[in-house]
This record gives C-alpha cells, sequence and structure tokens, in this order.
C-alpha cells in the first residue's frame, strides 16, 4: 500500500487557465485609456495650466506676458493696473494678419483649437 501524498502548498497548485475574454478585455481597456489619456492631455492641460491662448472679446483687458514666441495672454480686470495690461480695441477672426491692427495698435496673434484670430491692442496706461 502506498502513503497518500502530501497535500500542494498554494505555491505548488497548478495555475488556472486564463481566461481568453477577460485578457482581450484588458487589452481593449488600455488602449481606451491611452486613448482618453492622449485626448485629456491635447485639450484638457493647456486649459488646467493655463498655457491655452484667451480669445478674449474687444472692450475686455488682457496681460500679456512671456516671450515674443510664445506670449502667455490672461484676461485682467481693466482696472487692476497690473503690469503688461492691454485692452482689446478688435478681434479679427480666421487669420493671422497682424497688419489688419494698422500702426497705431499693436497685435498679437492667437490660436485655439482650430481657430485662429488677431486681438488689436491698446496699452493701459497706469494710474
Amino acid at each position: 500500500m502506498t502513503t497518500p501524498s502530501a497535500p500542494l502548498t498554494p505555491e505548488q497548485q497548478p495555475a488556472a487557465p486564463a481566461k481568453k475574454g477577460s485578457t482581450v478585455l484588458k487589452k481593449v481597456g488600455g488602449v481606451i485609456a491611452a486613448i482618453v489619456i492622449a485626448v485629456a492631455v491635447k485639450f484638457g492641460l493647456p486649459i488646467l495650466t493655463g498655457d491655452a491662448p484667451v480669445h478674449a472679446k474687444a472692450g475686455e483687458c488682457v496681460t500679456v506676458t512671456g516671450a515674443d514666441n510664445d506670449p502667455k495672454v490672461d484676461t485682467a480686470d481693466c482696472s487692476s493696473g497690473k503690469a503688461d495690461l492691454f485692452k482689446v480695441v478688435k478681434v479679427y477672426d480666421n487669420t493671422f494678419d497682424l497688419d489688419k491692427c494698422g500702426q497705431e495698435l499693436s497685435a498679437l496673434a492667437q490660436q485655439l483649437d482650430s481657430d485662429k484670430f488677431v486681438l488689436c491692442l491698446e496699452e493701459v496706461v497706469k494710474k
């Protein structure tokens, strides 16, 4: 007569075969998660970090900071007295033509998603 073998420990137990459906589901879920993250970074991150261009309207005030080739534009209260404060005099949509603002106004071309526009700006003098 033979003695029965000792029971197997969990490490010795044979692995259950992986379910094919769950593996495919994990791969599809991973691809969807990657797409969602890419879209969030493309559209959401610039807005959250304040790096998205501002499409101000005529009469609003903006501050313009940063390098000339990468200006940062933020809306501001016209009476705030902030440095680099400008009032938007005119907005030209669907163009990057800076000459539309003429000689007496500063011009700033911006693009927000597929919208391109030029802000014609007049410096707000500190009081």
